[in-house]
């Protein structure tokens, strides 16, 4: 039997321990309002943890960067008994969240305890080069918000006596705050002096969707962090280097890298387990060198459950997150919008910046659903308790009460029941994102279904809806998502699958799905010229950009008629596409030509195809390789298009330059005006054409630099890792890298480049009993009962799904396979990174 490993009851764990620890003991969080981050506020809500906040004893919990005044009332009758205590929860470095927490502490008056907890260790904050904190981190801080606190409370109420208004100190000059004046601020002079801060450790801030797959928070500083510095290696701040065996010197490491490894060094302490760490890639042998030097005696003699890290480089596969694979979880996360971002201000840190992830927060459209046709949710009364809600807070801060409960009317009544996704909703124990994770998309949609059935059945509800066995369309799902939701207790009741089932259906929306349909054909008739020759998979790409340019001109002249571009691909779709087609050349015609897979004609006839889009349609894309030149190109296609209107005249002009009696007046000083103008424009004409050729040879050498890919990366070299096109009989042809890598370490295969890292015992052994004939044993992943597969630079829903494929087919149920990444990251996501504000092109 495997032994498990659940990080969603561990996350939960956490809390409870800290709740047990200092609730109780120091009853800091009793009757205290709590602030968590944007991080920790993703990673709360997938894990389900708010409710266990308010059980505790908190009096509220409420949004750190969106905090207010009114966050300390604590009913809606009174005004005055207002928290002396604070709770802070963040996942950022200190420094970064200061800000915050110092405007926390300004607005609330009379807080005389402040207690933070950081996921960030101190080890982690004296080794990022971001960090202005040393070893003793938590207690320099205390020190640091203490004083930045007393002095600004000093400040504001010297100048509050004088003129009412408060002057920040410049350190406070870029918060945004409410005016103090003499009437809300008293005298806390003393208060500020006796103001306690304390700073401790919270690990294990990570946002599970299941019980065996988590990313990091994408709001959060190891989240955040680069992982790659600007050189001809790299590709992107948010992926790891190309990893060509160069990256040895430990001090140059991004500090994504750092932070990463204290990361995980502390999740194995949190989890008591005994690490045996493998590495495959530079930037991963960088985290597990960092890791083994973090551990001691100590922490190797303790009785420890055993288990195997591997760490894999994302850039060793950027073919897999660029498709749009057979993956429920991936359409999904695809097709939903997600929840805004808070600005960190503070995006360059020493000529690196801090990487812009996408949130998380899926925003499930269940009343855009309930609203497609009559609904008996609108009679329920639920909406308008939730309406009056919403009004009675807003009337607290607004100057005209009745004006904003007139706003709030207008209010469409579909938004207020959006709703997010839980990692810990279950189905009899199931949990419902698991066993959606880990399926297809056609075997993930009628399992939702049948859980809806199911659900229908628990509460006598009958649907009079035409299904076919075996398939889910989003019509069914509709129909039975409504009939559940018609009353408040079955809507409550069934929440967990009602919100998954609406999210399923917006995924199965004609609109989104045919899109990724006609990406998912583009990419396998790419794959299968692939396997045929370089001229093929040439014409192959080079369509796909003149037929997106095509379709992108008639939608922009039919603005109005948007079903008739309905699961077209842009120009922009066009590019991913052709990313996806570089690095498969690469695979299949690494020699092709002399600077990339494609001779010089093929490759020609690509930039001449990209060119004429873009000058046809200079702002199709937002492309960062244009940035500077679009405003141009867009001047000198309004003036061509307005030239073209003067070149046919109506009838009357005409008519009016036939009655001329001076035909030849126009000749001379004017003529030679006119054409000394068009000389000047013919040349303006001509220097922007060459500015953009060089700009579209500038993005096709980073494309010669995806295709060689299995040629620089020193592990895909040999080819056993690399992917191959796909023929009868090969299960993995069309597999990912983790399906590649786990079914080769479970077979105990070797694999080149695969490193491993000896612990501190294991290099005593090695260096010194070793002359002796007592060495250790160099140990086997195949041999963990325990495996935790960690993709630095982020993973998808389809590398989760075949890596538990790969485990279920090796024979080995003993095995309990954990994964994580950095991020989740979805074909948009990747396009941003390679081709967006973060790319090294």
């Amino acid at each position: 039997m495997a032994l498990m490993i659940d990080v969603a009851v561990s996350c939960l764990n956490s809390i409870r321990e800290f709740c047990c620890v200092f609730w109780q003991i120091e009853e800091d969080v009793k009757d205290a309002i709590v602030y968590i981050d944007a991080g920790c506020t993703e990673s709360f809500q997938l894990a389900g943890a708010f409710p266990l906040f308010l059980e505790l004893g908190a009096r509220a919990v409420c949004s750190l960067e969106n905090m207010t005044s009114l966050d300390a009332v604590p009913d809606w009758n009174s005004k005055f008994d207002c928290s002396n205590r604070i709770v802070i929860m963040t996942c950022r470095l200190l420094n970064d969240a200061h800000r915050y927490m110092l405007r926390c502490l300004s607005t609330h008056e009379g807080v005389h305890r402040c207690t933070v907890f950081t996921s960030i260790s101190e080890g982690s904050h004296s080794a990022c080069p971001d960090s202005p904190l040393g070893p003793d981190a938590y207690r320099e801080y205390e020190t640091l918000l203490a004083q930045d606190y007393n002095e600004h409370t000093k400040t504001s109420n010297k100048i509050s006596k004088d003129k009412g208004v408060p002057k920040f100190s410049s350190a406070l000059e870029s918060l945004t705050m409410e005016p103090i004046t003499s009437d809300n601020v008293g005298d806390s002079s003393g208060d500020a002096d006796g103001l306690v801060v304390s700073v401790h450790h919270f690990p294990l801030i990570i946002c599970p969707f299941t019980p065996r797959t988590f990313v990091l928070p994408s709001q959060g500083s190891v989240a955040e962090a680069s992982l790659s510095r600007q050189h001809e290696d790299s590709l992107s701040f948010g992926l790891p280097p190309i990893s060509t065996g160069s990256m040895s010197d430990t001090d140059d490491v991004p500090p994504g890298a750092t932070l990463t490894a204290h990361f995980l060094y502390q999740l194995a302490l949190k989890m008591e387990l005994k690490l045996e760490i493998f590495s495959l890639g530079d930037v991963s042998k960088n985290v597990g060198k960092i890791m083994t030097d973090m551990s001691s005696l100590y922490d190797v003699g303790r009785r420890k459950r055993t288990a195997g890290l591997l760490l894999v480089d994302r850039t060793l596969d950027l073919i897999t997150p660029c498709c749009h694979g057979d993956s429920l979880f991936d359409r999904i996360f695809s097709s939903l919008p997600r929840g805004e971002r808070f600005s960190t201000q503070a995006q360059l840190k020493r000529g690196v910046p801090s990487i812009d992830r996408p949130s998380l927060d899926v925003q499930v459209p269940l009343g855009e659903l309930l609203n497609e046709e009559p609904s008996k949710i609108k009679e329920s009364g639920l909406l308008e308790g939730v309406e009056a809600f919403l009004r009675g807070w807003e009337s607290y801060t607004s100057s005209d009460p009745q004006n904003e409960c007139d706003k709030k009317s207008t209010t469409k009544w579909s938004e207020l029941l959006n709703g997010s996704l839980v990692a810990t909703e279950c189905f009899r124990g199931t949990p419902y994102l698991e066993a959606m994770i880990e399926r297809r998309t056609k075997d993930g949609s009628v399992l939702v279904k049948k859980w809806l059935q199911e659900a229908l059945r628990r509460e006598n509800i009958s649907v009079n809806v035409r299904a076919r066995p075996g398939h889910a369309t989003k019509p069914e799902l509709q129909a039975m998502v409504k009939a559940l939701s018609e009353s408040q207790s079955s809507l409550l009741k069934n929440k967990g699958i009602i919100q998954l089932a609406a999210a399923t259906a917006a995924a199965l929306d004609e609109s989104q799905s045919a899109k990724w349909d006609a990406f998912s054909s583009a990419e396998m008739m790419l794959n299968v010229s692939a396997g045929d020759t370089s001229q093929g998979l040439a014409a192959q790409i080079s369509d796909l950009i003149n037929k997106s340019a095509l379709a992108e001109l008639q939608a922009k002249k039919n603005e109005k008629q948007d079903s008739s571009s309905r699961g077209l691909l842009s120009f922009r779709d066009a590019l991913l596409l052709t990313i996806v087609g570089y690095i498969l050349a690469g695979e299949n015609f690494p020699t092709a030509g002399s600077g990339g897979p494609f001779s010089w004609q093929e490759e020609h006839f690509l930039k001449e195809a990209i060119v004429d889009v873009v000058l046809e349609n200079p702002s199709a894309g937002n492309l960062k390789f244009l940035n500077g030149l679009t405003e141009e190109l867009e001047r000198r296609l309004n003036r061509l298009k307005s030239e073209e209107t003067k070149e046919t005249p109506s009838d009357d002009q005409l008519d009016i330059d036939a009655l001329d009696d001076d035909p030849w007046g126009k000749w001379g000083d004017e003529e030679d005006e006119e054409d000394n103008s068009k000389a000047d424009e013919s040349y303006d004409d001509m220097q922007l054409k060459l500015d953009l050729r060089d700009r579209v040879d500038s993005f096709f050498k980073f494309l010669h630099k995806l295709s060689s890919l299995r040629t620089r990366n020193v592990p895909l070299r040999e080819g056993s890792l690399a992917s191959e096109s796909s023929f009868p009989g090969d299960p993995s042809g069309n597999k990912g890298l983790l399906y590649r890598l786990i079914t080769k370490v479970l077979s105990k295969e070797e694999i080149p480049g695969l490193e491993y890292h000896s612990s501190t015992v294991g290099r005593l052994f090695k260096s010194g009993f070793g002359r002796f004939g007592l060495g250790q044993a160099k140990p086997s992943l195949a041999d963990q009962s325990v495996i935790l597969v960690f993709v630095i630079g982020g993973i998808n829903g389809r590398e989760v799904m075949e890596a538990q494929e790969a485990v279920g087919e090796s024979g080995r149920p003993d095995i309990g396979l954990v994964t994580g990444g950095t991020t989740l990251l979805t074909p948009e996501d990747m396009f941003e990174l390679l081709l967006g504000q973060f790319s090294h092109f």
